[in-house]
């Protein structure tokens, strides 16, 4: 074997084994605590109530699996697996279920509403840290997306010092 072969070689498995190695190391992944979303409720419900309105409030976590809920008093039976659609939509899509509301009323985008689960209304709103999705808060019960929206970001503000 010529002397550049053998280097080839050295270098080929020197590189095999640091992404070996690298391909074995644990994944870090940012979530929402218990503590954070039971927050999280008690700011959307404080703001829902203020309003007038009485909601459900569902707390997605980053792998889209409910981590906390709450179906407030005197609500339909509909608004818990309403928000919870709301907030799962909002963390697939890293955007408010209203944003995917306006982006599938596009024909050339309506082919969206094909993923199971999302709704196109608005309520439920994204948690992010940054530019990352860790998770979604959903809304139902006020009359119309956009106020159950407004208490799902009334919520969200009460830990954005825990989202930088």
């Amino acid at each position: 074997m010529t002397f550049r072969r053998q280097v080839l070689t050295a270098a080929a498995l020197t590189v095999a084994s640091i992404a070996s190695a690298c391909a074995q190391a644990p994944l870090t992944e940012k979530n929402i605590s218990m503590k954070m979303a039971l927050a999280i409720i008690d700011g959307t419900l404080e703001q829902c109530t203020k309003d007038g309105y009485k909601v459900s409030i569902i707390i997605i976590d980053n792998a889209g699996l409910v981590r906390a809920s709450l179906r407030g008093d005197g609500t339909n039976p509909h608004t818990m697996e309403f928000a919870r659609k709301k907030a799962y939509t909002a963390r697939t899509r890293g955007q408010t279920s209203l944003e995917f509301m306006k982006l599938t009323s596009n024909p050339a985008s309506a082919y969206l509403l094909q993923i199971p689960d999302v709704v196109a209304v608005g309520g439920g709103v994204p948690i992010k840290i940054g530019d990352v999705t860790i998770g979604a808060v959903g809304v139902s019960g006020a009359p119309g997306g956009e106020k159950d929206e407004v208490c799902a970001n009334a919520g969200i503000a009460r830990v954005a010092d825990q989202l930088k």
